[in-house]
């Protein structure tokens, strides 16, 4: 049996909604990814282009260069956050994906016992498969892409204070 063969069976096992726990896992470790490479890519250009802007003003102490220094780092905070609250939503969204999957396999549990009309353990066996693949894998995604959130919430918060102090206003 090959690699793939192994994952579709396991995915079968686990009913309809571990295809789409795999499918929302997928998009979220694509966002998270693009988080990462936008910090190690993307971001240390922007924060060039954004102090070269600020150390070009001659005026660095009035109220207008301080609204303009805000607004630099406001943009800097939006940029770094862009895709934050997806990533979020679609954590907390795993483990209920994973408790749908739970109910949908006991359901197909409880619709074996009333054919069978008894408790017949291999009848059984798949609807309770069915019902604890979808829980732990909504669990595992959900506790992995959480560490990254925070990890990428912390980045966040790192380089807003560091853009902070790099834009000196006197």
């Amino acid at each position: 049996m090959s690699f793939f063969d192994a994952i579709q069976q396991f995915l079968n096992a686990g009913g309809t909604v571990l295809w789409v726990i795999l499918w929302v896992s997928m998009g979220l470790w694509c966002l998270i990814i693009e988080r990462l490479l936008y910090f190690k890519q993307v971001y240390p250009k922007q924060r060039k282009l954004w102090l070269e802007q600020w150390q070009s003003r001659t005026d660095k102490s009035s109220q207008q260069a301080l609204s303009i220094r805000q607004c630099i780092i406001c943009e800097a905070k939006i940029d770094m956050n862009k895709t934050l609250p997806l990533i979020t939503m679609l954590v907390a969204l795993c483990p209920l994906l994973g408790l749908l999957g739970t109910v949908t396999g006991m359901i197909h549990v409880f619709d074996v016992m009333a054919v069978t009309g008894s408790g017949n353990a291999r009848a059984m066996a798949s609807g309770v498969s069915q019902a604890t693949i979808p829980t732990m894998a909504g669990m595992v995604i959900a506790i992995t892409g959480l560490y990254f959130s925070k990890l990428i919430e912390q980045r966040v918060s790192e380089e807003t204070h560091h853009l902070t102090d790099l834009l000196q206003y006197r």
